[in-house]
């Protein structure tokens, strides 16, 4: 199996996909991974926009690219 790298917490893509679907825990998950990241100003934009278009752009980036959108460089 390929090394590949995971969005929510380590868990595989698609299970990190199925909690990307469902817009709470996509909000959720994804404001604590970007503050675990260190990543105030994506964290913020997430806390603020996390049910509208980052959810969106998560959903999109999850399916096409195998990761959560990043508003900021890795």
């Amino acid at each position: 199996m390929a090394n590949s790298k995971s969005d929510y917490f380590g868990l595989s893509w698609i299970v990190s996909l199925i909690l990307a679907i469902i817009p709470v825990t996509s909000w959720l998950c994804g404001a604590i991974t970007r503050l675990m990241e260190g990543k105030i100003v994506a964290f913020i934009i997430r806390l603020v926009f996390g049910f509208t278009i980052v959810w969106i752009l998560d959903l999109v980036f999850m399916i096409i690219n195998k990761s959560i959108f990043r508003i900021l460089p890795v």
